[in-house]
């Protein structure tokens, strides 16, 4: 199957997405024809990507002078002092704004990676090869980055879009199914807030998807990140309808940030516990139909996705658990500013709610 390209333009900035298996070796061909150009080039790598990969891209690289930053790639290591190492290399090396930083990961690195370039000396060349479900799907578009806080999770961070996204599905093959449901996470909240369509192509071709089977893989990415386009490029700064993209998320990393970003709850399975707890709390508010409600709980069963927030939660977390959504920075008012489902493809951005009527519900879910 032919690589798949597809164009974002924001005010800031233009730049393709390339989706294909066994494209990373031509990197360099990517990189000519978008003429993007640099003679050093720092590689901010996660731990957790192949070696083997690693050495195909520096192959790919040529005669580039390569700086490298390996680092394990955690929520709890998303934090100013891993930015600050990248920065310091940075400056040593004296870096100049038309060298590059390219981050090799997951959505973490993206983020840290981004971060960073966005920082040093107002804005170095950045490019993004996202290696997991997740991050291919969402993350490495759309120009988001920054690091967590003992406050909350992206709590400081910027706009900074990339030169170019490469997604090769080759770096997906040595995942593990945990990363794959993650990423799956995503894209079925992309079709859930967006596209009908695409949703019943997910209920028919789920498993397909996560067996990582061409065409199926290759399309569910390329939905998701045309969902993402069709928001960033009407919203880059996410004033209005970009809040979308934030479904079920203000619950999830409220879920992420008291268990501490443990090992025991990704970021995408946070993502999937909050959109069931977005889904109910849009139930029991009259916003959606049961009918509608059951449909998606009924895919979310047959894909084994986790459900049950109750196997990560007790009553005893409720206070912490809403002391974080009370900083998410969706927030303008001392109410929950919540997004919410009405049915698939039509969704509802600003639904402000008294943190009273947010505690009696998730009481509810924590002990029933």
């Amino acid at each position: 199957m032919k690589p798949i390209k597809l164009n974002i333009k924001t005010k800031s900035a233009s730049y393709p997405i390339i989706i294909g298996s066994n494209i990373i070796k031509n990197l360099v061909t990517y990189l000519n024809k978008n003429s993007i150009n640099f003679n050093k080039c720092l590689l901010v790598i996660d731990k957790k990507v192949p070696n083997k990969m690693i050495s195909e891209i520096t192959r790919s690289l040529g005669r580039k002078k390569i700086f490298k930053f390996v680092y394990f790639a955690n929520e709890k290591n998303k934090n100013l002092s891993y930015v600050n190492k990248i920065l310091q290399i940075l400056l040593s090396e004296n870096f100049s704004r038309k060298d590059c930083l390219i981050a090799i990961g997951g959505g973490i690195t993206g983020d840290v990676g981004g971060f960073a370039a966005s920082l040093y000396k107002r804005g170095l060349q950045f490019i993004n090869l996202p290696t997991t479900l997740l991050s291919q799907v969402d993350s490495s578009s759309g120009g988001k980055t920054g690091v967590n806080t003992k406050e909350g999770k992206n709590l400081i961070g910027s706009f900074y879009q990339p030169k170019i996204v490469i997604s090769d599905i080759k770096f997906l093959k040595s995942l593990p199914k945990r990363e794959i449901i993650c990423g799956y996470g995503e894209i079925l909240k992309h079709s859930l807030i967006l596209n009908k369509i695409f949703y019943k192509y997910l209920d028919n071709n789920g498993k397909k998807i996560f067996k990582l089977k061409t065409p199926f893989i290759e399309k569910a990415i390329f939905e998701s990140c045309k969902i993402k386009k069709l928001v960033v490029e009407k919203d880059e700064k996410e004033t209005g309808i970009r809040k979308a993209l934030n479904f079920g998320h203000t619950f999830a990393h409220a879920y992420e940030a008291t268990l501490g970003y443990s090992k025991n709850l990704n970021h995408g399975e946070a993502v999937i516990l909050g959109i069931v707890t977005a889904l109910k709390f849009s139930l029991k508010n009259k916003l959606m139909k049961t009918k509608d409600f059951q449909v998606i709980i009924k895919h979310i069963n047959k894909m084994n996705l986790p459900s049950n927030i109750k196997k990560y939660f007790s009553s005893k977390s409720l206070n912490s658990i809403l002391s974080f959504m009370k900083k998410d920075k969706k927030n303008t008012s001392k109410k929950i500013n919540l997004i919410l489902l009405k049915k698939i493809g039509s969704l509802t951005i600003d639904n402000q709610y008294n943190i009273e009527k947010i505690k009696k519900f998730l009481k509810k879910e924590l002990v029933n």
